[in-house]
């Protein structure tokens, strides 16, 4: 079985609640073709979502269709820009920081989104901003670690119990699981993208991916992942990979 038919194809769909307005009054830059705006101007038709706990991060909704939100303003201490960021009701706000995870003394605007919630699945997707430029600074895809970072196997076997190994950075774990929840489905690859989870500790980003057997997912194998900046390709990148089976 190819890697990208591990990675779970999960869709959700959900309503949106509505959210009290900001009054404040900031000065805004203009991005490469968009227009600029003022904070006030914003007032009239976006509603304040969420703040990041020193108020320095705002986040606002922009587009609304359907009570969904399709775009959004993104206000760092009075710049302004907008992004294409779909916020779906799940029932959790979005979570804004605003620290520095480059290590050059400087804070980023970081903007963590939960798109997806349900039976067997927890999405978020995460954003970090240059503060200077409103740039957004690339963050590793879980599909593209899982697809170049992570060799897994899973063997059924005559008892009904599941081997899985799983390798990542030249580190091998090795463990058994003792059912199969799919005995006709025939997977020798774990399954990845149910559940991606991103959060912040100690100024890094924190991946949790844990990996499925079944079509209805059945988590056997936990991956915390750790990323870290690389100035050269102005990315964070993987840096560390944790193995251990779900308990």
């Amino acid at each position: 079985m190819k890697k990208e038919i591990g990675i779970l194809m999960l869709l959700s769909i959900f309503t949106l609640s509505g959210c009290s307005l900001d009054k404040s009054t900031t000065s805004t830059v203009k991005a490469s073709g968009e227009q600029e705006t003022t904070q006030s101007e914003q007032q009239n038709d976006a509603k304040l979502i969420e703040a990041s706990d020193d108020k320095k991060v705002k986040l606002y909704a922009h587009n609304e269709e359907n009570n969904e939100i399709k775009s959004v303003v993104l206000d760092i201490e009075g710049k302004q820009k907008n992004f294409d960021w779909e916020i779906p009701n799940t029932g959790t706000k979005p979570q804004l920081f605003y620290t520095d995870l480059t290590n050059d003394n400087k804070e980023e605007a970081v903007v963590i989104i939960q798109t997806g919630r349900g039976t067997g699945l927890d999405n978020y997707d995460i954003h970090v901003i240059n503060v200077e430029d409103l740039s957004e600074i690339k963050v590793q895809s879980y599909e593209d670690i899982v697809a170049n970072e992570i060799k897994s196997k899973v063997v059924k076997n005559d008892d009904g119990t599941l081997t899985i190994t799983a390798t990542a950075q030249g580190k091998e774990s090795k463990f058994d699981y003792d059912f199969d929840p799919a005995p006709n489905l025939n997977q020798d690859e774990l399954a990845f993208g149910g559940v991606v989870i991103y959060t912040l500790e100690n100024q890094k980003i924190k991946l949790n991916m844990p990996g499925s057997v079944g079509v209805s997912p059945v988590y056997v194998g936990d991956f915390n992942i750790t990323y870290k900046f690389d100035s050269a390709k102005n990315e964070f990148v993987v840096d560390q990979i944790e193995m251990m089976p779900t308990k």
